[in-house]
């Protein structure tokens, strides 16, 4: 389990009091979180902590939350048994995926990441929220009596989320639906990115507002800045007025006749050079073998990769290759036994990463896009893929609510993978050995245009920096489809999984191209002289040419001296 039990953490007795129409919650069973002091010694222990209690907090509600909306119940969190006070401090990722009906009040300073991924709850909080509160909302009704954090509904689809004492930056950031009012103050970029819905600022809005925002409406009773280009500031029209005051449905939050309303404008079409791709592949590198004999052309190879083994203290995901190929829909990868025996069970037993219908061994990529799809898609997921280059940048603590949250839709014995561009590899490898992430994939294809052969001695460096010692392993996104050369290169140069797209969405070609990959593969540990393919080693690995080697670092092929690219620091 990645939850794993931990004795130095205090029990706390879990309480439930049902009074009237209410019920009590006070606490959680122990475990052990993301945050382990055995994997991440520099941690704090508060952050640990409160890691700890978010997970236990979610785990006792979970099953009582169908059961209170059945009864018209409240659960409260934040007061003890006989109803006094007692303060939540921090605790993040709380509630997500309220289903519809059920209720919520909280009393305290919240996290980040409270009350995401709303099917249709209630969640009235008595104090301060963090960060992405009601982020990926999709029918929640939250209510915030203080102020919240950086992006407040972030990605939102549905639902409603109204802030009494000022917002962060970002609010409503993405959002593709629903209503959100906020009273007081908000930072810079309110609405940036929104194509639909509405947001409602009873105060003054920060810098930038409206930045990118492609449809919606953003209605400001207060001071605004100039917007930005590609959004317009007008007056409401009266029908405008009086069919928002008939949405907001409080007197105190009306909007009066001279209230301005931020829209999209139509801007220059104009198309850009796009991103730069890299400019080569790994056909300039070969494999040489050993000095060990040839095996026998019959032999066949260990070509299984795992993720998530956690030095055997948890079930891992095993791989039949080390592959991870990405296709828009798990519904790409069914076929029919009947039809074709052998193509099915090569599909039945690769895991594919998919944004969406996932099947058990599945991963789901989450994005901006998808975020509000979270429940339905977890639901039946073997785990889960951030990709840190579509979410707004977090902080440690944001990072950790977003796992609270998501993790408990999914399962915590679930994989995670972290994907990022090239570009930010120390921080991609830095953030994921800190909260445990299983695999960190480096997305080659980031715009910066390197080649493939030129990654290897960046990633080599950073994992032996910041990985070694560590449950999490080095993975590399391609911008190729693969085929058993490039996982041999690959896994010589030290990365544990390699993600790319597929050559193909039918199924039947699908499980082709896999068989080929395997037969592939095997033929070439057989030449090396390999029984196993952990056993491949950067010794194996030549550079083809002088260009290859000049980026690579691996010998040249006729040479024995490598260059420096691996050792310089």
């Amino acid at each position: 389990m990645r939850l794993k039990a931990s004795n130095y953490w205090a029990r706390i007795m879990h309480c439930v009091h049902n009074n009237a129409d209410e019920t009590y919650v006070s606490s959680a069973l122990p475990t052990g979180g993301y945050l382990s002091r055995s994997c991440t010694p520099q941690v704090m222990a508060e952050s640990i902590e409160v890691v700890e209690r978010s997970i236990n907090i979610n785990d006792k509600l979970g099953p009582k939350l169908l059961a209170a909306a059945e009864q018209n119940a409240i659960l409260r969190i934040g007061w003890n048994p006989a109803g006094d006070k007692v303060p939540k401090n921090g605790e993040l990722g709380l509630c997500p995926a309220l289903p519809k009906g059920s209720r919520m009040r909280g009393l305290g300073v919240f996290g980040s990441w409270i009350a995401s991924y709303g099917q249709g709850g209630a969640f009235t909080i008595q104090g301060d929220a963090g960060s992405f509160l009601g982020a990926g909302n999709d029918g929640n009704t939250i209510l915030c009596e203080r102020m919240a954090g950086n992006h407040a509904g972030y990605a939102m689809r549905n639902g409603r989320i109204t802030i009494l004492d000022g917002v962060g930056n970002d609010a409503g950031a993405k959002m593709t639906g629903g209503l959100i009012i906020i009273r007081g103050s908000t930072g810079s970029r309110i609405g940036g990115g929104m194509s639909d819905g509405l947001i409602v600022v009873h105060g003054d809005v920060g810098g930038e507002p409206g930045s990118g925002m492609t449809g919606g409406r953003i209605v400001i009773n207060g001071r605004c800045p100039t917007p930005p280009s590609g959004v317009s500031l007008r007056p409401l029209t009266a029908k405008e007025v009086k069919e928002i005051n008939a949405l907001l449905g409080e007197a105190d939050l009306e909007i009066p006749k001279d209230a301005v309303c931020l829209t999209p404008s139509p801007t220059l079409n104009v198309e850009g050079r796009g991103n730069v791709v890299s400019s080569g592949d790994l056909t300039g590198i070969g494999l040489v073998p050993s000095d060990d004999h040839q095996l026998a052309n019959y032999s066949v190879a260990d070509t299984i990769a795992l993720i998530g083994e956690r030095k055997g203290k948890n079930t891992p995901i095993a791989l039949p290759l080390p592959l991870l190929p990405i296709v828009p829909s798990g519904e790409d990868l069914f076929i029919d036994k009947n039809e074709d025996a052998i193509a099915s069970n090569i599909l039945s037993q690769q895991p594919f990463i998919t944004l969406d219908s996932p099947r058990p061994i599945d991963i789901v990529l989450i994005n901006s896009e998808n975020l509000p799809d979270m429940p339905r898609l977890l639901s039946n997921a073997g785990g889960i893929a951030f990709d840190l280059d579509d979410l707004p940048a977090m902080n440690s603590e944001e990072m950790d609510g977003m796992l609270v949250a998501t993790t408990y839709l999914v399962g915590y014995s679930a994989p995670v993978l972290f994907i990022q561009g090239l570009g930010r590899i120390q921080s991609l490898h830095v953030r994921s050995s800190h909260h445990n992430i299983d695999l960190a994939v480096t997305r080659i294809e980031d715009g910066s245009g390197l080649p493939e052969s030129a990654s290897l001695p960046l990633i080599g460096r950073s994992s032996k920096s910041h990985l070694e010692g560590t449950n999490t392993q080095a993975g590399i996104l391609l911008g190729f489809s693969a085929d058993g050369h490039d996982l041999a290169i690959l896994k010589a140069s030290g990365i544990s999984v390699i993600c790319c797209e597929v050559p193909m969405v039918e199924a039947t070609d699908l499980a082709n191209w896999l068989s080929s990959i395997s037969i592939d593969i095997n033929a070439i540990l057989r030449r090396l002289g390999l029984s196993s393919i952990d056993e491949l080693k950067r010794t194996h690995l030549r550079a083809l040419d002088h260009e290859t080697a000049a980026v690579s670092g691996l010998r040249l092929a006729g040479y024995e001296r490598p260059l420096p690219h691996w050792f310089a620091r």
